[in-house]
C-alpha cells in the first residue's frame, strides 16, 4: 500500500500526547495546587488554537483578492470563509462563559503565579489584528510602550513584516475601487443618489411640517435633524470633503470605495451585486464579534478583578474598555447606514445597465 494512504492512528494523527500533556500547573509546581487552573490553561489553549484557524481562513481569503482580477465565484468562497471565522468567534465569546464558572476568588488562588504573563502576550491574536486591518498607530497601548515589546525579536520581524502587507481592509479597499457600474453612459449614480436624497428630504420636510400630531418645538428639532443628516449624507458624497476627511483620520475608506459600497448596499436585490453585498456583510460582522469578543473579556475582568491591574500591567479592565472603543477596523461600513434611503427613493438603473446585474445572456 502506498503510504500516501497507510493507515494512522486517531491519537498520532491528532498528536493528542502533546496536546493533553500540555497543561502543566504553576500552583502545582510551587506546591499549592488550584483546582481552577485546569480550567484556566485549557481555555486558553483553545483560544490559540481557534486563533490559528482565523489566521488559516483569512489568509486563504487574502490569497483570493491579490492581483487585479477578482472573479465572481471567489466572493462567495470568501464569503464562505468568513462565516466560518464568524462561527468561531461566536465560540470566543461563549467560552467566556465557561470561564465565569470560575469564581473571582478561585482565580486569586492561582493569579500571582501568572505575573507577568498576560493575554496581551497572545502573537496569535495580533496577526488576527493585523491581518484584519488594524494598523500600529491606532493602537491603545499600555505603559508607553510599543505592543509589540512583549515578543521575541523573531516575533516582532515577522509583525512587522505582515504590517507591510495587505491586511483584508486594504484588499478590500482595492476591490471596491474597481466595482464598475458607478458610471455608464449618461448614468452618473453619485449626481443621480443626491438628486434622490434632496427630493426624500423635501418630502420628508414637507410631512413633518404639515403634521398636527407633534409640537412646534418638536417639529423645529425633527427639521434639524433631517438637515443635519442630509448635511452628512452630501458630505460623504462630496470627493473633497471626503478626502479631507481621510487625510485627518476620521474616516479611512477611500471615496471611490465608499461610493462603490453605497451602490452595492442599495441596489443588493440585483443578481450580480447580491454577493458583493454579502461579503462586506460577512466582513462588518467579523469585526463587530471582534469588538463584542473584546467588551465580554472586559466585562469578564470587571467581574474577577474590578479595578485591579492586569497581569501584563495595564490597567486591566479600563485599558480593554478603551481597546473596545477604538479598535474597530471596518467603522466606515457601519457609517454606510446612514446613506440608505428606501428602496421606493432610489435612482431608476438605466434598461442597459439593469441587463448587466441581471445577468442577461444575449443569444
Amino acid at each position: 500500500m502506498s503510504d500516501k494512504y497507510s493507515s494512522i492512528h486517531y491519537t498520532n494523527y491528532l498528536q493528542l500526547d502533546k496536546v493533553i500533556d500540555a497543561q502543566k500547573l504553576r500552583s502545582a509546581e510551587l506546591g499549592e495546587p488550584a483546582h481552577d487552573e485546569m480550567l484556566f490553561i485549557i481555555i486558553h489553549q483553545v483560544y490559540e488554537l481557534w486563533f490559528k484557524q482565523i489566521i488559516h481562513e483569512v489568509g486563504a481569503v487574502l490569497e483570493m483578492f491579490k492581483g487585479d482580477h477578482f472573479e465572481e465565484k471567489m466572493v462567495s468562497e470568501a464569503e464562505h470563509k468568513l462565516v466560518r471565522v464568524i462561527e468561531i468567534q461566536k465560540i470566543l465569546i461563549d467560552q467566556i462563559k465557561v470561564l465565569e464558572t470560575m469564581t473571582p476568588l478561585d482565580f486569586l488562588e492561582f493569579r500571582n503565579y501568572l505575573i507577568p504573563a498576560s493575554g496581551f502576550q497572545s502573537f496569535q491574536f495580533r496577526v488576527c489584528e493585523i491581518r484584519m486591518g488594524l494598523k500600529a498607530d491606532a493602537r491603545i497601548t499600555y505603559n508607553k510602550t510599543v505592543y509589540s515589546s512583549v515578543f521575541s525579536e523573531e516575533q516582532q520581524k515577522t509583525l512587522e513584516q505582515i504590517q507591510k502587507e495587505d491586511s483584508m481592509f486594504d484588499a478590500v479597499q482595492k476591490w471596491l475601487e474597481r466595482i464598475p457600474f458607478l458610471n455608464f453612459g449618461d448614468f452618473d449614480f453619485t449626481t443621480e443618489y443626491l438628486k434622490s436624497v434632496k427630493n426624500m428630504t423635501e418630502r420628508e420636510r414637507e410631512a413633518i411640517l404639515g403634521t398636527t400630531h407633534i409640537s412646534q418645538e418638536n417639529k423645529d428639532m425633527r427639521i434639524r435633524m433631517l438637515d443635519e443628516t442630509q448635511k452628512y449624507i452630501f458630505n460623504s458624497l462630496d470627493e473633497e470633503a471626503h478626502n479631507k476627511s481621510v487625510a485627518e483620520g476620521t474616516t479611512r475608506l477611500s471615496y471611490r470605495a465608499t461610493v462603490a459600497a453605497l451602490l452595492i448596499h442599495l441596489y443588493r436585490d440585483e443578481p450580480i451585486l447580491r454577493a458583493p453585498y454579502n461579503l462586506l456583510n460577512k466582513i462588518t460582522e467579523v469585526d463587530e464579534l471582534f469588538t463584542l469578543y473584546r467588551y465580554r473579556h472586559m466585562q469578564m475582568v470587571l467581574r474577577m478583578l474590578g479595578k485591579k491591574m492586569g497581569t501584563g500591567g495595564s490597567s486591566g479592565a479600563e485599558y480593554l474598555k478603551k481597546t473596545v472603543e477604538q479598535h474597530h477596523i471596518f467603522q466606515d461600513f457601519q457609517k454606510i447606514a446612514t446613506l440608505l434611503i428606501p428602496r421606493s427613493d432610489l435612482p431608476k438603473l438605466p434598461d442597459e445597465l439593469k441587463k448587466q446585474l441581471n445577468f442577461v445572456y444575449n443569444h
